[in-house]
């Protein structure tokens, strides 16, 4: 993670700064890749995985963010249902984490960087619910 603070620039004279944290930026690009449809999961690291299966979810799993000269680079890492289209879905995952973070923060982001880090076979669990049913 980074340690620089997102600093916005405000057109109304002296209400003062807003200070955007990484990790807010974090969690707002997870939650918006993982909303995309044929996303299966994030990737994380070791300690968020130990982290999750004592129930605390990490929505910023997944995320890189980068405060550059030309703008926030955003690195996604994350695994695609088996049978989506890969170009497809990374591309919406684009578009979804840029628009969300232009809507809720303002900022612009350079670039967002979709890295499919795998597939997602169906689990054993869903193919016998399907035979069942």
């Amino acid at each position: 993670m980074s340690e620089h603070i997102f600093e916005m620039e405000q057109d109304h004279g002296t209400l003062g700064k807003v200070e955007i944290a990484p990790e807010v930026i974090e969690v707002i690009a997870g939650i918006a890749a993982s909303e995309v449809e044929g996303i299966a999961q994030m990737r994380g690291n070791f300690a968020a995985g130990v982290v999750e299966r004592f129930g605390k979810k990490n929505h910023g799993k997944g995320v890189k963010v980068d405060l550059r000269d030309d703008g926030v680079a955003i690195d996604i890492y994350c695994l695609v249902q088996f049978g989506a289209s890969i170009p497809n879905v990374a591309k919406k995952v684009q578009e979804n984490v840029r628009q969300a973070l232009f809507n809720m923060t303002g900022l612009e982001t350079s670039e967002v960087n979709v890295h499919i880090v795998g597939i997602q076979f169906e689990t054993a669990k869903q193919e016998q619910e399907v035979e069942q049913g």
